[in-house]
C-alpha cells in the first residue's frame, strides 16, 4: 500500500461531508452486507466503536440490533461527524448510555484498553497511514472476547484507472492475505477473511470522477503526482472505459483471553467445580 497523506485525506472528506451519503453508494451497500453478517454472530456488546464512521450511516441499524449498547462514532473528519449529528441518527439511539461522536484518528484511539466489545469499521482501514498500527489499536481497545468486524478495498480496486493514469494518481490497496497476517500479528484469534469483486458502471468518465470527488475519495497518496494532469490523461481514461472494478475485502476476528498480565506474568485460569 502507498502511504496516505492524512491531512489531504481529511480535507477531501471534510469538503465532501454534505455530498458523501448520496455519492458513497458502494460504502452504504457494503455496510448493509456487513450488517447481514452479524446475524451469524452471538454477541451482546455494552459499547460499540464505529471506527472511521464518516456520517455514521450504520448507526441506526447497529443501535436497533443492540439496543442496550452505547455507540461511539470516531472519524478524523469533524465535518463528517457534524453531518452525522445533522442527520439525527445519533440522537435517535436509545441505548442505556448516550452515543458520542469523537474526532480522532483510528490509528490513535482515545479509549482505555479493553473498553469496547464490538469494533465496527466499514471501508475505512485503507485510509489509514499505517493499517498495521490501526489493527494493533483495535486489539488494544477491544475487551477480551470482543469482536472486530471490518471491510476494506482490495488491490484490484480501480485497476482500470490505475493502468490508464499511472500508479501515482490512483491509490493502491492491501491484499486480503496481508490483512489476515496483520490481524494475527496484532494478536487477534482465528481471523476469517473473504473478498468479493464488483463492477461499477458510469455513463462517462466525468461522472466517475465526480462520484469519487463527491464521496471524498480522490487521490490522497503521500507520493501522489502534483500539478496539472498531463494532456493525454483524459483520453487515456476514456479509452479505459466507464466501468471500474472494485474488490471488497471483509474480515472479522475475536480478541482472545489474555495469557499474560501487563507486567508479563502468565495468567492461569481454573474452572470452579462443585465439591
Amino acid at each position: 500500500m502507498a502511504e496516505i497523506d492524512a491531512r489531504a485525506a481529511r480535507r477531501r472528506f471534510g469538503r465532501a461531508a454534505a455530498t458523501y451519503l448520496a455519492a458513497a453508494r458502494l460504502e452504504t451497500e457494503v455496510g448493509t452486507r456487513m450488517l447481514e453478517r452479524l446475524d451469524y454472530v452471538r454477541i451482546a456488546p455494552a459499547r460499540i466503536l464505529d471506527a472511521g464512521s464518516g456520517p455514521a450511516p450504520q448507526a441506526a441499524a447497529l443501535g436497533k440490533r443492540y439496543p442496550g449498547a452505547q455507540l461511539l462514532a470516531v472519524d478524523f473528519s469533524l465535518p463528517m461527524l457534524r453531518q452525522a449529528r445533522a442527520m439525527g441518527w445519533l440522537a435517535r439511539l436509545r441505548g442505556a448510555r448516550r452515543p458520542a461522536a469523537i474526532c480522532a484518528s483510528i490509528g490513535h484511539l482515545p479509549f482505555a484498553a479493553g473498553s469496547v466489545q464490538l469494533l465496527w469499521s466499514n471501508m475505512a482501514l485503507h485510509w489509514v497511514q499505517d493499517p498495521r498500527a490501526a489493527l494493533a489499536e483495535f486489539h488494544r481497545v477491544l475487551a477480551p472476547e470482543g469482536l472486530l468486524m471490518f471491510s476494506a478495498l482490495g488491490p484490484d480496486t480501480l485497476k482500470e484507472l490505475r493502468a490508464a493514469a499511472g500508479e501515482g494518481r490512483v491509490h493502491s490497496f492491501a491484499d486480503m492475505h496481508d490483512l489476515g497476517d496483520w490481524l494475527v500479528a496484532a494478536g487477534f484469534a482465528a481471523p476469517v477473511m473473504d473478498a468479493e469483486r464488483l463492477t461499477l458502471a458510469y455513463r462517462d468518465v466525468p461522472a466517475l470522477l465526480a462520484d469519487l470527488r463527491a464521496s471524498g475519495q480522490s487521490n490522497a497518496r503521500a507520493d501522489r503526482t502534483r500539478g496539472l494532469a498531463p494532456r493525454g490523461l483524459r483520453g487515456a481514461l476514456e479509452r479505459a472505459g466507464t466501468s471500474v472494478s472494485i474488490e471488497v475485502v471483509y474480515g472479522h476476528a475475536w480478541k482472545g483471553t489474555p495469557r499474560k498480565s501487563a507486567d508479563g506474568r502468565s495468567i492461569v485460569q481454573f474452572d470452579k467445580r462443585s465439591p
